[in-house]
């Protein structure tokens, strides 16, 4: 769920972002859905230097009873107390870790590596894959994958992965940006991009080191529908928790 200025929207390539629900209602829809996982980016807050919405951000916590993982405005360990106070399991960190990288080392030593979320925004520049800042807005010039690896090397317990180049298209993960980063790295890696329709959650779990598919859209308009997906993911052969 994208949050900006209290209401989940939804954009293409992290642009044209449209008002989609209340935040607090539709976590509530997804934890009765059977959804395994919630992420909360509250994603102007790291653009507009402020911390996260943590009144919305307690909402939400008092209706879910699955993991959830909260980003924005994540550039202090005191952020992560604050987050975690307010009902979060995990914290998700991105621009704040890329301004300020010993955050993620900060983050892991006084709450474990598995609090700490990685996320990062990745986009295709020439024949590199960039890190972008600030929701989407700055390239920041680093390359992907040597980013990811020093966040690994820092303490990072789960990585984000999320394809600007896929975001909204509904044409599929970006399975060669997944592909490329299951190479380098350890950690569990979450899908995020490119989700259109359930073949799309198939072809991604035929990757290695891939533990979830995050998706958005297609959940939001009602496109796919949380337990139609699951059910298909076990015909599949795709381990899955059903509720």
């Amino acid at each position: 769920m994208d949050v900006r200025d209290g209401r989940v929207v939804k954009g293409v390539n992290f642009a044209g972002l449209k008002d989609v629900d209340d935040p607090v209602t539709l976590a509530r829809f997804y934890n009765e859905q059977g959804a395994d996982e919630l992420v909360f980016y509250d994603i102007t807050a790291s653009a507009e230097g402020r911390g996260l919405f943590t009144d919305i951000l307690k909402g939400v916590a008092s209706e879910v009873f699955i993991p959830l993982t909260v980003g924005g405005g994540i550039n202090e360990v005191s952020d992560f107390e604050r987050v975690l106070n307010c009902g979060a399991d995990k914290v998700s960190v991105n621009s704040g870790a890329i301004r300020r990288p010993q955050l993620i080392e900060e983050g892991a030593k006084r709450y474990g590596s598995q609090c700490v979320v990685l996320s990062v925004d990745i986009r295709r520049v020439g024949d590199q894959w960039h890190v972008f800042a600030k929701g989407g807005r700055e390239d920041t010039g680093l390359e992907a994958l040597e980013w990811i690896r020093q966040g690994e090397q820092l303490g990072a317990g789960e990585l984000v992965l999320n394809s600007m180049d896929t975001d909204g298209v509904k044409q599929g993960f970006d399975l060669e940006l997944l592909q490329a980063v299951s190479e380098i790295t350890a950690l569990p890696i979450v899908a995020s991009g490119g989700a259109g329709n359930s073949q799309d959650f198939i072809d991604l779990f035929q990757l290695p080191k891939i533990e979830a598919g995050l998706a958005a859209s297609i959940f939001h308009y009602g496109e796919v529908k949380i337990p139609d997906l699951k059910q298909e993911l076990l015909a599949a052969n795709i381990p899955v928790r059903i509720v």
